[in-house]
């Protein structure tokens, strides 16, 4: 690729706008009046205009409306109201780490990827997404992989941000919480002439936290216009800016698991290292033209870059290295310097139509797409000697019981001449391209079955520009070219006009990075999934729920070179199965009641016995994997009303319970379930102004989010309050 970045964009607009002309799509939204899938403005990527009924895979949707009635503002938080969502390591809250169905991607390096309007917007270190430009929240569960790619195969989610309208409208929301959290929303469009309207929005916020000295600061805008050319093509640019100060934060250690030893608010980094800094930059170029009622199409360009750099506090894993294994008080601490740097090029094109062949009704979705990702990282540390016969100062200790900041910290890793160690220098480039398609044909008004498929390109290049003393024997740059094509298939039956039947399959693939021993790299992870479910519709629209069960397989996962003389290497002979059941209901019931439930089991094991790649220990078959309860649900029980018969008022609350989980890979260390519990309310004061406010976690359970290990425990919130005043406009 040319190092240029605007001539990279440029090449990728007009590879979209001009090769690839033979593709477009429109998405898919349930409204609370209808079940059907309806277009407003522009349309969305990879999904048809189908009726959620007829689709052959299990859809939720997360509308803004229900978000800001909890009071969410990050995305992370809002996957607890969808069945089958598991939050993993997210090294404290640097950025989303999630889980869907069990398998998740690689969370060492880049976490569960996201798409925003169907490009990618997970991939690199971007942090938390806020949710203040959220439209709606798809998520996409089951064999998906044969349209979307390169991904995983228990499910994608795409964020819908808000667009431009052609009427003059606008909202500002405050709102203050516990531990000093202050926010500002904004939001606010308005045509500029008959055919142009743009859309400013944005938030600011600047918060403490349950965490001793903990101190987040962030700044999220998402500006876009709209150009309407004429009744059938229009132009959409939106950009993404994002800035975010977050201090690193590993947790708590669980020793002996002793979960009630340190309170949830021990802090065992070290203030004076600041925060870490990201900065997210993104642009999103689309067109669409209708040719017709029945044949449409949409072409994309993206382009986002990431930068996150800064210092934190490791605690040292290794045994030898960690003398608060062996007792006492004093915890011995890594101290390391990071700066990623991501940039993501996309280009697509999807032709959509409708179309009768022998009296049958088809719909045809194919398309094309072109992506780029580079990575850029380094990494250094300072690491503990052998914990025996050495000072604190030496082990760069602090105590757990009585942390005294700033003491015995080692030198900046990042300054060269300190005697630091490099952890990593690395660039890795993937070039990918991939086709994919999909029919679906109504064989008779109650029946109809979909074919498809995906075929990919993927061109890895991964140099290290320092390479360890077992990577110096490797070739340098490693390269990977492999292919594969992914078919999809589904059915489905309607006995009635309220019920729908389905069962669904597809194949995936997801590459691996890097070489192995021989300096060969690695096949592509495969998996292969099975859905089948119902899913009903009350005829006044107000009911509709679903129910699906699944069995997916994935092979070829990273895990440790079982060779001695290999040792931190890695080959990619890993296997797992995620088995499960998930049921999602949402009612308006009589007397001004609304009800959503959401429920799964998730069985997600390992099959084959290896040792895995980050701490060498033995896992066997039907070993969990880690961060992934069996069980989990979530209940919100709202109740409408109004008050002196003019102001509508909202009163309700939820509970969400989360099953014990592995907390550590290869051990017997589990985080123990919680049981939580939120109450909501709301009042419209004025016509244009509303009060809310929630209480989280009420009865102040002690619980833990997620982990990596015994040592790196991430505590969960204890009670928390907040108060939102928003004004329309």
């Amino acid at each position: 690729m040319p190092s240029s970045s605007a001539f990279k964009l440029a090449l990728v607009a007009s590879v979209s706008f001009i090769g690839v002309a033979a593709s477009s799509s429109a998405i898919a939204q349930t409204t609370d009046d209808t079940a059907t899938i309806v277009v407003t403005g522009q349309r969305q990527a990879y999904v048809g205009d189908l009726p959620v009924q007829d689709i052959p895979q299990n859809v939720q949707s997360l509308s803004a409306a229900q978000l800001q009635v909890i009071g969410v503002t990050r995305m992370e938080n809002a996957l607890d109201l969808v069945s089958g969502v598991a939050h993993l390591n997210n090294f404290g809250g640097l950025w989303e780490a999630f889980a869907i169905r069990g398998f998740s991607g690689d969370a060492n390096n880049v976490p569960s990827g996201f798409l925003v309007n169907g490009f990618n917007g997970g991939r690199g270190f971007s942090g938390p997404r806020d949710t203040s430009s959220v439209e709606r929240i798809d998520v996409l569960k089951g064999p998906t992989s044969a349209l979307f790619g390169r991904g995983e195969p228990g499910g994608t989610v795409n964020i819908v941000t808000k667009k431009p309208e052609f009427t003059t409208k606008g909202s500002v929301q405050a709102g203050i919480g516990s531990w000093n959290n202050y926010r500002v929303e904004a939001d606010f469009t308005t045509p500029l002439s008959d055919n142009v309207a743009v859309r400013l929005n944005g938030a600011y916020e600047d918060a403490e936290s349950f965490r001793d000295t903990v101190h987040t600061k962030k700044l999220f805008l998402t500006p876009s216009i709209l150009w309407k050319i004429s009744d059938k093509t229009s132009i959409s640019y939106e950009m993404e800016f994002a800035t975010l100060k977050i201090p690193f934060d590993r947790g708590l250690p669980i020793l002996g698991n002793n979960f009630d030893r340190l309170p949830p608010s021990r802090y065992l980094g070290e203030p004076g290292d600041g925060p870490i800094r990201i900065d997210v930059w993104g642009h999103q170029l689309q067109l669409q033209h209708d040719f017709t009622d029945d044949w449409s199409l949409l072409v994309g360009a993206g382009y986002r870059t990431t930068h996150l750099r800064g210092i934190g506090e490791y605690p040292e894993l290794v045994a030898s290295r960690q003398p608060i294994l062996s007792g006492g008080s004093i915890i011995s601490r890594q101290r390391r310097y990071a700066d990623s740097k991501s940039e993501n090029i996309i280009g697509r094109a999807e032709l959509t139509g409708h179309y009768d062949i022998a009296g049958l009704s088809n719909t045809l979705v194919i398309g094309a797409d072109y992506d780029y990702f580079e990575l850029d990282q380094f990494q250094s540390r300072f690491r503990p000697t052998a914990a025996a016969g050495q000072t604190i100062a030496q082990i760069n200790g602090i105590d757990i019981y009585n942390p005294v900041y700033g003491a015995y910290t080692s030198p900046n890793p990042y300054f060269p001449g300190t005697g630091a160690q490099l952890v990593y220098d690395r660039l890795e480039r993937d070039f990918a391209w991939g086709a994919y398609f999909y029919n679906q044909i109504d064989l008779t008004s109650w029946l109809k079955v979909r074919v498809g498929g995906r075929y990919d390109e993927f061109r890895q290049r991964l140099l290290n520009r320092q390479p360890t003393p077992a990577q110096a024997l490797l070739p340098n740059p490693a390269y990977q070219n492999v292919s594969k094509f992914s078919p999809q298939g589904g059915i489905v039956v309607q006995p009635t006009e309220t019920l729908s039947l389905y069962g669904s399959y597809g194949q995936g693939f997801r590459p691996n990075s890097g070489a192995n021993a021989q300096g060969q790299t690695f096949r592509p992870e495969n998996s292969e999934s099975y859905e089948v479910g119902l899913k009903y519709q009350s005829p006044d629209k107000k009911i509709t729920a679903s129910l699906a069960a699944y069995t997916m397989d994935k092979t070829n996962i990273l895990t440790a070179d079982p060779n001695p003389a290999n040792s931190g290497l890695v080959v990619a002979v890993g296997a797992a199965k995620s088995r499960g059941i998930e049921f999602d209901l949402n009612a308006r019931l009589p007397y001004g009641f609304n009800l959503t439930l959401v429920y799964a089991y998730t069985d997600a094991f390992w099959k084959a016995e290896f040792r895995d790649p980050d701490f060498v220990l033995p896992i066997l078959p039907g070993d969990p994997l880690i961060n992934i309860p069996k069980h989990s649900g979530n209940v919100m029980l709202l109740k409408d009303f109004s008050i002196g018969g003019t102001r509508k008022a909202t009163i309700g609350g939820g509970v969400q319970y989360i099953d014990k989980r592995l907390g550590e890979t290869g051990t017997a260390y589990y985080l123990p379930s919680a049981t939580l519990t939120r109450l909501i309310g709301s009042v419209d004061v004025t016509d244009n102004l509303r009060i809310s406010g929630n209480v989280d976690n009420l009865f102040n359970v002690r619980w833990f989010a997620n982990s990596y290990s015994a040592l790196w425990t991430f505590p969960g919130a204890p009670r928390s309050f907040s108060v939102r005043a928003n004004y329309k406009f």
